[in-house]
Parts: C-alpha cells; structure tokens; sequence
C-alpha cells in the first residue's frame, strides 16, 4: 500500500460521484431542450440607451417605469458613476410613429425632469445569431486545443479525462442558467470560459502529481497512486477554491446587477470545476487503464560494441 499525509479514498466514491454528474447533466440537457437560456439582448437584439442624470439615477424607479410602460424585462444598471445608466431593451415594434427612444425619453423625463440621452444603439437579431453561433465556435475551438495541449503534455488517456470533465462543467453551468431561467448574456459566456481555463488550471495541476508520482512510486496500483496524488494536492485544491471563491461571493454580493451574473456564473464553474478535476478527470482516465507504463519514458537499450 501506499502513504500517504492524507488518506482519502477518493477513488472508490467515484461511481457514486458519476452517477450524481449523469444526474446533473441529463437535469441539465433536459431543461436546455425544452426551456432552452433565457439569452440577453447581446443574443436576441434590441435597443440600447444610454442616460445621464443630474444626480443619482434610482434604478428601481427606473425599471418600474419602463415595466409598467410596457417594456418588457429592462435591464437597468449603473455604468461609471451613479448618475450614468445603461438601459437594454428587448425589441418592440414603433406605435404611433413614436420610436422607442423618444418614448423611454418621455416616460422618464415625466419622472425625472434632468435625463439626459448621451447614446442609442439598435442590436439587430442577426447580429445576435452571429454572437451566439460565434460563442459556441469559440468554445469548440478552445475545447480542441485544450485537448491537443494535454495530449502533447501527457498521454491522450490524461487528454480525454481532461476533456471529459471540461464539458461536464459547461453542461452543468449552462444548465444551472436554464433551469433558474437567469438571463444569460456575453458576460455569462465569459465567465463560462473562464471556468474552463479555472478547471484546467486545477486538473493539470492534479494530472502533474500523478504522473510525478507514477514515475517515483513502484509499488501500488494504477487508482492508490491517483488517490494519494490527489490527497497531495488536496490542501492547495481546496485553498484556491475558497479564496476565489470568497472574492466571487463579495462581487456577487456587492458589485451589483452589472457583475452579479457573471460572479455567479464563476462562482458554479469554480465549486464544479473543483468537484471535477477531483473526480471527473481523474475518474475518466482510471476508466481507460491508464497506469504507470503510460507515463514511464522506455529504458534505452544499451548494444555493445561488436569486436
């Protein structure tokens, strides 16, 4: 056997643990299906105004105005100082030869006497299918270099493992976003992006402990070699985590609507993408036989000298 600090058998939970990811995913792949993402304005097109105030803009107030005029879900955000707002819109047909923008002008100067309009902006929905098919292409893209990097880095068993749990963590991420209905907008992809790059980050550095140990310990089987790695690496694992995690709660908690869905965002790819690199990645290349000789370059055979 081998020891270890800590001795968490990671890996007989492992079973377990895919059978609650295949939970999550189908959950996930089921409300993608017939609720699809509840996609902003970035994806769907409207009108985007921006407002200047004499003071500071109460966005509440703002939001109840333009809810109760008829616009339907307006985004309503600070952007620069307090007195500066950004209102999105989602595409609504001109009545009365009266255009949106003169109407949200109107509906808010009766309120508000000193706003200001500084810049209007129409998104069109073919600009929006064109972000969203180029969003998609950019995370296939990123998922095949990713795979080829750990590949060249590794052995393609590592190669597979890694992407294994890269798309378990977008699949639950955007799932979690369809299943709560929360808007879903080019902030959002970037967050989902950026959990990629977190779970890498996190999976690499487990795969580098178990290929060091692979090459170091002789005895022990292919899964107690993997479980001690992780155990090894288990105290800096959760460290990240939390810390990243406690600057991502603060965001969310007091960065308000501008950065609230992207903190939250970060903050399931990161308990998810910590969850995986554990038992997703690991699990998926102990799955496919990987063990030391993978990992071991191959001796040199010595030929002597014919006399």
């Amino acid at each position: 056997m081998v020891n270890s600090t800590l001795n968490i058998d990671f890996m007989s939970g492992r079973r377990i643990a895919l059978m609650l990811s295949a939970v999550l995913i189908l959950f996930s792949l089921g409300s993608l299906a017939t609720r699809g993402l509840n996609f902003g304005l970035d994806f769907t097109g409207g009108d985007l105004l921006e407002l200047s105030y004499a003071g500071e803009a109460d966005l509440a107030d703002i939001r109840a105005a333009l809810t109760e005029d008829g616009f339907d879900s307006p985004v309503v955000q600070n952007f620069g100082t307090v007195s500066d707002v950004l209102v999105r819109l989602p595409p609504r047909a001109e009545t009365e030869g009266t255009s949106t923008r003169d109407r949200v002008i109107s509906v808010l100067q009766a309120r508000d006497s000193s706003v200001e309009l500084r810049r209007f902006e129409f998104v069109g929905p073919q600009v929006g299918e064109e972000l969203t098919e180029q969003g998609g292409l950019a995370m296939l893209i990123a998922l095949i270099l990713i795979f080829i990097y750990v590949m060249i880095r590794f052995r393609w068993k590592f190669a597979a493992g890694t992407i294994a749990a890269l798309v378990h963590d977008v699949i639950i991420v955007v799932g979690f976003f369809s299943i709560l209905g929360f808007g879903f907008d080019l902030t959002i992809l970037a967050a989902i992006l950026a959990t990629i790059g977190y779970s890498l980050n996190d999976t690499i550095v487990v795969f580098d402990r178990i290929r060091e140990n692979f090459r170091v310990i002789r005895r022990g089987t292919a899964e107690e070699i993997i479980n001690v790695s992780i155990n090894q690496m288990l105290g800096r694992t959760l460290i990240t985590s939390a810390t990243t995690l406690m600057v991502l709660i603060c965001l969310f908690l007091l960065g308000g609507e501008t950065v609230a869905g992207f903190a939250l965002a970060l903050i399931v790819g990161v308990v998810v993408g910590t969850y995986s690199s554990i038992y997703i990645a690991s699990a998926a290349a102990l799955a496919l036989q990987v063990s030391p000789e993978d990992l071991i370059p191959p001796k040199r055979e010595e030929i002597d000298d014919m006399p």
